[in-house]
């Protein structure tokens, strides 16, 4: 911004490139919050330029050493700013720090520079979310509103993906570790240090299917110096929080069940620790291998990961690379022994989160980053977005001009439709799609077992690939007889979810004998021959 060079956040594992060059690669840089691939770079940029100021929120500034817990003696070089203060770092430059969601002292940042002639400003969300966390209040954007920067620079991790209410999630994610502990499996989460871990930790502390109830929760070291940085912050958390510690602990617990422990650092211990006849729920790091739990255990596991934000039932391609890595992991998996799931715990803004943001914001430019490019072209070809601003979604590398109220043509949308052929025959028909579509990253996950689900959305229809696992679980539903009112029967039963707004259940995992008001049945098939249940009446119970 004018004369003036700023790093906005710093995640690269080897800065090679920030140090080719023997002068500083910015005058300043800030920090939107602590997770690893924001900061991990951080410590060595500070190593090799140790007079570049660093500047994040106090809260950050004192999470930031968690990403180098191996490091020896890390020094203390982040400057801790204010919340909702500018604060000026040169003649003209000042940024301010809003509370951005997603994790604890998470900021976005208003960047102004001011001269004779004008202000210019610009917005960086970092990462962001709108929806209050259990550990951290969501994005003001009542705040922000009518703020017209001159550029937004916003992330897009979830692209155009469209999720439920983060409650609905956290219910629906409780249920499936609820049945978990019912069938006596154990549950193993894989989460990064920061973040996720403890959200998930609240969550199992206050969540009324686990409230009161004899388990086990053990929480490896790596996570645990992360509860316990939090505990030294309380006072900087929600009053919720805060009021939850005044009358009994926020982590580590042996009078309140679920109990909460550490687990042990010998293998020994901690295979005594985990070789019980009852259920017990694992929090480790992603890095850690894995597999060394399921052995611990004479118990069936339940490994549950993140799902791949806008695909059904698909994992985060990081943790297939790890499991994919791991013989041991796919031995399991392929024994039985161990079981894996996704679940939806929303950590960014959904589509259209982040498109109120820019609405409400209402900038001239808008950089999207942060998030696979397929997504981040999925945003910008949005009508409604591209009628009124100028979209950029620049690679790794290239330099973005951004002219501020000058004449700017928008550049072309990206294609985003194809167009096909559709031949009718006797016994159906078939779609013939253009080969470009093979290419997208996202056709190996729709093609994976050649099937598909197809149904009508208004006058359009919409064609979802079915994953291997969806394949799998439905060979475990039970045989229900036609006729019957229940899910299995509803026309708004689909992939092992009820879809009927109208429904209590709406986005829900339903088992397929279960029944609620919303039942519609499906139409039957002309062409079927009558089944005669004179025999067999079918009776329900009444409604609850």
């Amino acid at each position: 911004m004018g004369p003036h060079r700023i790093l906005l956040d710093c995640g690269l594992e080897q800065i090679d490139a920030l140090t080719a060059e023997a002068e500083p690669p910015a005058d300043l840089v800030l920090c939107t919050h602590a997770h690893g691939d924001h900061a991990r770079g951080l410590l060595a940029l500070h190593r090799a330029f140790p007079h570049l100021p660093v500047y994040a929120s106090e809260v950050t500034a004192q999470l930031l050493p968690l990403n180098w817990l191996d490091e020896p003696d890390v020094p203390d070089f982040c400057h801790a700013l204010p919340w909702r203060s500018p604060v000026e770092f040169a003649d003209g430059l000042s940024a301010e720090l809003i509370p951005a969601g997603h994790l604890p002292g998470a900021a976005a940042f208003l960047l102004t520079y001011a001269t004779s002639e004008r202000t210019y400003t610009v917005f960086y969300t970092g990462d962001f979310l709108l929806s209050n966390s259990r550990l951290a209040e969501g994005l003001p954007l009542e705040e922000l509103r009518g703020l017209k920067p001159d550029v937004l620079i916003a992330e897009g991790s979830y692209g155009t993906a469209r999720f439920p209410h983060r409650r609905q999630q956290e219910n629906q994610l409780a249920e499936r570790i609820h049945q978990a502990i019912a069938a006596s499996q154990s549950v193993l989460f894989p989460v990064p240090t920061l973040g996720l871990g403890q959200e998930l930790l609240i969550l199992l502390r206050s969540h009324h299917h686990f409230t009161g109830r004899a388990i086990d929760i053990w929480v490896d070291e790596r996570i645990a110096a992360g509860c316990d940085a939090y505990l030294e912050l309380l006072h900087h958390f929600p009053s919720s929080v805060q009021n939850f510690a005044r009358h009994q602990s926020l982590f580590w617990d042996e009078r309140i069940r679920p109990h909460v422990r550490r687990l042990p650092l010998d293998p020994g211990l901690r295979q005594i620790a985990l070789s019980g006849p009852t259920p017990a729920i694992v929090l480790t790091h992603y890095d850690t291998e894995l597999s060394q739990y399921v052995h611990a255990s004479l118990l069936p596991w339940l490994l549950l990961v993140p799902r791949q934000p806008g695909r059904e039932g698909a994992i985060d391609t990081l943790t297939e690379q790890r499991i994919q890595a791991s013989k041991s992991l796919r031995s399991l998996l392929k024994s039985g022994r161990l079981t894996l799931d996704t679940y939806l715990l929303g950590e960014h803004c959904d589509g259209i989160g982040t498109t109120q943001l820019i609405h409400n914001l209402r900038p001239q430019h808008v950089v999207l980053v942060h998030g696979p490019a397929n997504y981040l072209a999925d945003l910008a070809s949005l009508e409604e977005l591209q009628n009124r601003y100028h979209l950029h979604t620049p690679l790794a590398g290239m330099r973005v001009d951004l002219p501020v109220g000058e004449t700017f043509l928008q550049p072309a949308a990206p294609e985003t439709q194809y167009e096909g052929e559709l031949t009718e025959y006797e016994d159906g028909a078939l779609v013939t799609l253009p080969p470009v579509l093979l290419t997208d990253p996202r056709w190996q996950s729709f093609a994976d077992t050649g099937i598909v689900e197809v149904r009508w959305q208004g006058d359009s229809l919409v064609l979802r690939g079915v994953s291997q696992r969806e394949l799998l679980n439905r060979g475990d539903e039970p045989d229900i007889l036609p006729g019957t009112e229940c899910c299995g029967n509803c026309i708004h039963y689909r992939g092992q979810r009820c879809w009927s707004q109208a429904s209590s259940l709406f986005g829900f995992k339903v088992t397929p004998e279960g029944y609620c008001p919303a039942f519609s049945p499906v139409p039957p098939d002309p062409d079927a021959e009558p089944m005669d249940f004179s025999t067999n009446p079918i009776e329900r119970e009444p409604d609850e």
